[in-house]
């Protein structure tokens, strides 16, 4: 009998409406370069949904954490090819086109669907401070350790932080929804 009630209670709750994602802020057009040493511009995030993260490659530890969760994210995502993931570095000065190229291959990082991306400062600390509402990018190293959802629109959707409950499960979940949505 608990069992029944059980795969009821799982049954029921599959079917369960999605909870709708706030509309937290508009991402402003950027562009960066990519771990190819290629322009990359934002216009081709547009009808996109996309995980962001920001990380710099010579980091003893968080970096490392989240770099791993993304790649659960791409690996989970990857019967969506549509959904996108950026990791943008905290230093601009070590974190090279040709330094984040060899990061993203430890990380078996799909190109087509996950970019490494380095630009000047100030695009950082714009799109961390102000778009993301995620802190400083100021050479310190100290940042964020949270991921960001964007939708096809450039609306921020969502903030994950990696000491969450399976921040992957629920970024994962919520950017499938969201790849669904027409709007």
């Amino acid at each position: 009998m608990r069992f029944g009630f059980t795969a009821f209670l799982l049954v029921l709750s599959a079917c369960a409406p999605h909870r709708d994602l706030p509309v937290m802020g508009q991402v402003p057009t950027f562009e960066m370069t990519s771990q190819d040493g290629k322009p990359f511009h934002s216009e081709s995030l547009a009808g996109h949904v996309w995980v962001a993260d920001f990380i710099f490659t010579h980091c003893p530890g968080p970096c490392l954490r989240m770099s791993s969760h993304m790649r659960k994210v791409q690996t989970a995502t990857a019967s969506t090819p549509e959904i996108r993931m950026l990791s943008f570095t905290v230093d601009p000065d070590r974190d090279t086109p040709p330094v984040l190229s060899a990061f993203a291959s430890r990380y078996q990082a799909n190109p087509a669907r996950w970019v490494f991306l380095t630009g000047p400062q100030a695009t950082l600390q714009m799109l961390s401070r102000e778009t993301f509402k995620l802190g400083d990018v100021d050479g310190s190293m100290n940042h964020s350790t949270r991921f960001v959802l964007v939708d096809k629109q450039g609306r921020v959707r969502g903030i994950y932080g990696t000491q969450d409950e399976d921040p992957v499960r629920r970024v994962t979940a919520d950017a499938l929804q969201l790849q669904k949505d027409n709007s």
